[in-house]
């Protein structure tokens, strides 16, 4: 029994001192990436039962669920992490916070936004308050661009 507690100290801590490895390559686990990590969660989930249950998704022909379109959602989630971990090494570089963060409020404002369109398309009626709290957010993530021309939209670049 001494042994299988052995292993189990010996993997808990090998897995936090990965997941505190990989942490620290995106400035830290903050209050900031601990959301992005639970909207993005909530995002899947949520779209997976659109598709699932509702058979209501934008993203297949049929409504229903397909594998290509939850591969191509993880894919992007995994592509937003990407774009989180450019933005905070290009804060270190520069000595600054403000690009992580940044980018950060801005893909809380898209997941947020995916969060209520499926909940919408469930029936879900959404609080006045949330969307007023997005609203918020959108405003900020927005207030840091100096010439909104610069920012790209996902339909500039399928032009």
């Amino acid at each position: 029994m001494n042994e299988i507690k052995t292993l189990y100290v010996i993997i808990c801590g090998g897995v936090g001192a990965m997941f505190s490895a990989i942490a620290s390559y995106f400035g830290g686990w903050d209050s900031s990436l601990a959301t992005l990590v639970i909207f993005m969660a909530v995002d899947y989930i949520t779209g997976l039962l659109v598709a699932a249950v509702f058979h209501k998704s934008p993203k297949t022909a049929t409504g229903t669920l397909e594998s290509r379109a939850g591969w191509k959602g993880l894919c992007r989630k995994g592509v937003t992490f990407l774009i989180v971990l450019v933005a905070c090494r290009l804060d270190i570089v520069a000595g600054t916070t403000f690009l992580r963060d940044t980018v950060i409020v801005a893909f809380l404002v898209n997941e947020s936004l995916s969060i209520i369109e499926n909940a919408g398309l469930m029936g879900i009626p959404i609080p006045e308050v949330i969307i007023n709290a997005v609203d918020t957010l959108k405003n900020k993530s927005e207030s840091h661009y100096s010439d909104e021309d610069d920012i790209l939209y996902e339909e500039d670049m399928e032009e």
